[in-house]
């Protein structure tokens, strides 16, 4: 499977306009249950908004959908799903409340609300690269605590877990290409002392 971009978190972000306000919500999601429910539940948390306009795009089955929820038609809807496509992200779902100020904004005024509402919402949830990892295992001793971390960090792996006992145990996930390099480090800074344990393979976040 190839690398892919999404979001790393849920979050939110919002500005005025013309004295309507805009809000942005964004979250990582994997299947079209997940989108709708997250849907649902900005449009309970704002059941008092003139619109909640939204997108999402899958990785699964390639799927892209999105709503105008009764403003014009491709001046809502459509430009969130166009920012979310330009900025090569999928997994992730984007919600973008309206409270309307009075003013009308215009079709043109619409489209460019709409968009920066998609950009600044995809902007909070901060947009990561997933790739294929290893995860890996490897026990060090605590004088060497440091200097592992050190290497992991150069690196780019994350440390799912580590564990102080007699030894320190560390279990981190390493983009697959990496772990050759990282074992070949490791030897030559430990002289041989410490190996790496490859126990699986997951996707997440690569630096």
């Amino acid at each position: 499977m190839q690398e892919y971009k999404t979001v790393e978190i849920a979050a939110d972000d919002f500005f005025i306009e013309k004295k309507s306000r805009f809000i942005g919500y964004v979250k990582p999601v994997k299947t079209q249950d997940e989108a709708v429910a997250f849907i649902n539940e900005i449009k309970s948390k704002h059941w008092d908004a003139t619109h909640n306009v939204y997108a999402y795009v899958l990785r699964e089955n390639n799927i892209q959908r999105y709503s105008d929820d009764g403003e014009p038609g491709g001046t809502a809807g459509v430009p969130v799903l166009d920012v979310i496509l330009k900025a090569g992200v999928t997994d992730v779902c984007v919600v973008a409340t309206r409270y309307f100020g009075g003013t009308l904004l215009g079709a043109g005024g619409l489209v460019r609300a709409y968009s920066h509402t998609s950009k600044i919402a995809l902007e909070a949830g901060h947009i990561i690269t997933m790739a294929e990892c290893s995860v890996i295992e490897t026990a060090v001793d605590y004088s060497f605590y440091d200097r592992m971390n050190t290497l992991l960090t150069d690196v780019g792996a994350n440390v799912i877990s580590t564990d102080f006992a007699d030894n320190v145990k560390l279990t981190f996930s390493l983009k697959a290409d990496k772990t050759a390099l990282l074992q070949d480090k490791l030897t030559d800074m430990s002289a041989g002392k410490y190996t790496l344990n490859i126990t699986g393979t997951i996707f997440d976040k690569v630096k």
